[in-house]
């Protein structure tokens, strides 16, 4: 059975329009391919630690000895196995709430998800074919002007391109907070893309 992972990363839980967007695209995706499991990577609840000076020692020490199946590693190991992955992420200065740095540092394992070549040249390892990042943002960072600023998105997408997963797609609900804006009309027609994305994703 192939697997699609969620990780989730909507620190607003229930609250959070991010998740709300996310929960409708897996309740179509579920429908079209009923054959996938789902699993769900709640980052609120797992809380992982960031990487202090002595859980990069344990990670070091670990690596160098080849033990890669420890717990330590086993956010990459799924994060490699997945066959398609969704990440939940609301837009938050600019970027993504600091908990999904935490978990893309976790993940990032040579070895695992990348890895290098006897030429030196890295070589993405995950198995995923396909990305996708949900998100909403209270402005507008689509357009010529302001694209610049977005670096979450951007974020994801280059780390894509280092653990060998060629499509990365985005979902993104903006404007949202602007009040000259129709914030339910704009969330309803992303809920609308979300459905009709999931058949293809």
């Amino acid at each position: 059975m192939s697997e699609l992972l969620f990780v989730n990363a909507c620190v607003r839980g229930e609250r959070s329009r991010t998740l709300a967007l996310a929960r409708r695209f897996l309740d179509a995706y579920k429908k079209s391919h009923p054959e996938v499991r789902v699993t769900e990577r709640d980052l609120m609840e797992e809380r992982l630690e960031p990487q202090y000076p002595e859980v990069l020692e344990q990670r070091d020490a670990l690596w160098a000895a080849g033990r890669l199946e420890e717990p330590m590693f086993a956010p990459a190991r799924q994060f490699a196995g997945a066959d398609r992955i969704v990440v939940a992420a609301p837009f938050w200065d600019l970027s993504y709430p600091a908990i999904l740095k935490i978990y893309l540092e976790r993940i990032s394992v040579t070895d695992l998800t990348f890895g290098y070549d006897d030429q030196g040249r890295m070589v993405g390892l995950c198995r995923a074919e396909k990305l996708l990042l949900i998100t909403t943002r209270g402005g507008n960072f689509s357009l010529p002007e302001t694209a610049w600023m977005e670096s979450g998105a951007r974020h994801l997408k280059a780390l894509c391109a280092m653990y060998g997963i060629p499509d990365f797609q985005l979902l993104c609900a903006e404007g949202l907070d602007d009040i000259r804006n129709d914030k339910e009309a704009l969330l309803a027609k992303a809920m609308e893309e979300a459905e009709a994305l999931a058949p293809s994703f």
